[in-house]
């Protein structure tokens, strides 16, 4: 057995080492190697970094792994922040609102005329005539009512017959999806029952309107149009009105009233009980203002001779509600915000009567 010298084995051990560290060096400086065989450079840290402080775990302020399932945005679609959405919607063009107007269409015998076709039909605004651009023979927006009950001093002789008819509609225009409010108004205006559908409870507020004294009339119409367009879009807004007419005592006057109706686009009926027939005995201002307002928003009067024509005339309130006609349409030219503009419905080739809004508000542009 040959044995080298401890001298001459540790001289050869660093002849190996030092021929290592060369072809490492040697290794470093062949740029000609391809990519897979050249090594790895060590990553840099920051000055005032240490070798612990790249090892250390992260820190837990960091959002963690979502979980399975979630939708990660990639670099290439990131999701556009709260602040990014909300300067795309500020960059949608106004809208311009759709007009709908509710048309009753009458025969010679002043009896509705349902089934037109919409050739049948012209709308004008200021005069132009508009493309009709919804056309429904027979509306199916439901109802929002507010019938509204007269209980002055001077309409007291017939309230109870009043009271009975007005039950009797109640009981016969409500359909599914309907609702009606009853409101007393002498020198007040009550409402003494909410919006419902509840038949037997709106008979029993009605029977129940307290006796007043004086008669806001303006009042009445200006609430209960606040009242009904408190209601939302996509119902069709319906006053009853049944009074003597005899304005005494309303804080609004007329040209509030009328602002009000054709604002909140209701529908005004008036039925008006006259206790002195004869027009030089009593105060007629009431009922010309009436016949303005009621003509305006597109309803009818009524001139009972006699408390029993109740019934026949809220019988034909509720056919032509049942009858009537929704044409829309988008306004060409549309007209500045704020302002009234006059839309007139024809009806082609028959003898017909139309009604429907002579007006309308535009609205904030």
């Amino acid at each position: 057995m040959i044995s080298t010298p401890p001298r001459a084995l540790a001289a050869a051990v660093a002849f190996l080492a030092t021929l290592f560290v060369a072809g490492v060096a040697l290794s470093q400086d062949k740029p000609d190697r391809p990519p897979w065989a050249q090594p790895k450079p060590k990553p840099k840290l920051p000055a005032n970094s240490s070798s612990a402080d790249a090892t250390a775990p992260l820190p837990p302020s960091l959002p963690s792994p979502p979980p399975p399932g979630s939708i990660v945005p990639t670099p290439e679609q990131p999701l556009r922040p709260p602040e990014d959405a909300d300067a795309q919607r500020g960059k949608i063009k106004v809208k311009v609102d759709l007009v709908s107007i509710l048309a009753s269409v009458l025969d010679e015998r002043n009896r509705p005329s349902p089934d037109l076709p919409v050739e049948a039909f012209q709308v004008y605004e200021e005069g132009v005539l508009q493309k009709i651009e919804v056309f429904e023979s027979e509306t199916q927006l439901p109802l929002d009512l507010a019938l509204m009950i007269d209980s002055s001093l001077s309409a007291n002789k017939e309230i109870g017959f009043e009271k009975e008819a007005a039950a009797h509609f109640i009981r016969q225009v409500l359909r599914p999806g309907d609702r009606l409010s009853v409101f007393g108004f002498d020198e007040n205006v009550t409402q003494i029952a909410a919006f419902s559908d509840n038949v037997a409870m709106l008979q029993a507020a009605v029977r129940k309107i307290p006796p007043g004294a004086g008669t806001s009339i303006y009042d009445a119409v200006l609430l209960g149009a606040k009242a009904l367009e408190r209601r939302g879009e996509d119902r069709r807004r319906v006053i009853i009105l049944v009074t003597d007419a005899g304005e005494t005592t309303s804080t609004a006057d007329f040209d509030a009233a009328r602002k009000e109706a054709v604002r909140s686009d209701v529908l005004l009926y008036t039925i008006v009980i006259r206790p002195v027939k004869n027009e030089s005995g009593r105060n007629t201002a009431g009922e010309h203002a009436l016949t303005t307002i009621t003509e305006t928003t597109g309803g009818d009067m009524f001139f009972p001779d006699t408390p029993q024509e109740l019934d026949v005339i809220f019988d034909l309130i509720d056919r032509e509600l049942r009858t009537q006609y929704r044409l829309a349409y988008y306004p060409t030219p549309r007209g500045p915000a704020n302002t009234y503009r006059k839309v007139e419905v024809r009806v082609l080739n028959g003898d017909y009567h139309v009604r429907s809004r002579t007006t309308y508000l535009t609205g904030a542009q």
